[in-house]
């Protein structure tokens, strides 16, 4: 049996730039290196650490750490606005951006763990390979873990690893996510897709693997720390931070849009494709439900957000409009993708035309589980005042 250090010497040491000019410019450069970049790795089909390291700089990475911790915990709208923009550019990159946001979950561990995991920084980058669940031999002082644990989004650039374990009458049957050093277990290479290549979700493999009990927690636990971010709905912020990528991968795709429709011939001399009655149309309507989808997004972000600092009361209701936000920016972002696909004609088809990458991509988020179609009705549900029907909802 293997045993787990509770971190070992693996972080990775890069610090983010100071608060200001310097880290705005930090996210600025990574920003064109991914320009640079977005195709090598999609071809490797993952985000390789010198990258994360860069969104290190940025900040992305510090996002979520606790002040306590010496943390710069962004508001969600602030932090998802980012996401947004690097998923304008690959979304692929966005989706594992967008997991700077999960060290709110490590909240819910004690604090003296925490206090471990922050020991050499703030910026630590984390991945979670959470499902199947496994079930986990309780021993002394912790588990021994044995499984295989699929989506493990952004694990090859990551410090620290998540593995899914089933609850028992220890947990009153709540699952929990036991951390690991990833040095302690093997990437199975399994991510053979079609959209969000780069997001590296492969396999994490453990075979009796001790973790201490104080390096597991309840996803979406009670936190031990109290903090305005530690307050907001951790789940509803884990489905909104996958979903705002569809929101940047709908803009890069509208981007690419105008630039086309604003020429002013064809390369045949006639009208341009932007004078088409179609055309103009078609994007006009896209570029509405694109913004109208986006300000739901963001009112009901900030609105509870405002709760959360005041330390007011959080309920169901908010939250499960936090869902629908989320579920509905998903949809509306992927139908926007198809719309500038349609608009582009017959030579969107090849793989090489720039609107593939928001195609294959923007369709993957409203598959997820957190936002597929039935959360509409879930959603509905809670604001009838009724059962939302699936589990972890609102």
């Amino acid at each position: 049996m293997e045993t787990t250090m509770a971190i070992r010497s693996t972080m990775n040491p890069v610090q983010a730039a100071t608060a200001g000019p310097a880290r705005e410019k930090a996210f600025e450069d990574a920003l064109a290196v991914l320009r640079d970049r977005r195709d090598e790795f999609n071809r490797q089909r993952f985000v390789p650490k010198d990258f994360v390291a860069l969104l290190k700089r940025a900040g992305l990475y510090r996002a979520s750490t606790p002040a306590q911790f010496g943390g710069e915990p962004m508001a969600p709208a602030s932090f998802m606005k980012q996401v947004e923009r690097i998923s304008a550019v690959d979304p692929a990159t966005g989706w594992v951006a967008s997991f700077g946001s999960s060290l709110v979950y490590f909240a819910a561990l004690p604090v003296e763990t925490q206090q471990k995991i922050y020991a050499d920084g703030p910026d630590v980058a984390y991945a979670g390979g959470l499902f199947p669940m496994q079930k986990a031999e309780k021993v002394d002082g912790g588990y021994v873990c044995s499984g295989l644990w699929q989506f493990a989004s952004g694990c090859l650039g990551a410090d620290i690893l998540g593995i899914g374990l089933a609850g028992g009458p220890e947990t009153n049957g709540k699952p929990l996510t036991a951390l690991v050093d990833p040095a302690d277990v093997e990437i199975v290479e399994n991510w053979d897709v079609a959209g969000m290549k780069a997001t590296g979700s492969h396999a994490v493999k453990a075979d009796r693997l001790f973790v201490p009990e104080e390096m597991t927690f309840v996803r979406g636990g009670a936190p031990r720390i109290d903090e305005p971010l530690t307050r907001y709905p951790s789940l509803a912020y884990a489905a909104q931070v996958l979903a705002v990528v569809t929101l940047g991968a709908a803009r890069g795709a509208l981007d690419y849009a105008h630039e086309v429709g604003a020429v002013r011939s064809s390369i045949t001399g006639g009208d341009s494709k932007g004078n088409r009655p179609a055309y103009k149309t078609g994007l006009a309507r896209a570029e509405a439900d694109l913004r109208s989808a986006r300000a739901f997004f963001y009112e009901i972000t900030d609105e509870v957000w405002n709760l959360a600092v005041r330390g007011d009361e959080i309920t169901g209701e908010h939250t499960a409009l936090l869902r629908l936000g989320a579920t509905q920016a998903a949809h509306v972002g992927r139908n926007v993708v198809l719309a500038a696909f349609d608009l582009a004609g017959t030579g969107a088809i090849y793989e090489s035309h720039p609107l593939q990458r928001y195609l294959r991509d923007a369709l993957v988020p409203a598959q997820h589980a957190m936002l597929q179609t039935n959360t509409f009705e879930a959603a509905g549900a809670v604001l009838l005042g009724l059962e939302p029907g699936i589990p972890s909802f609102p």
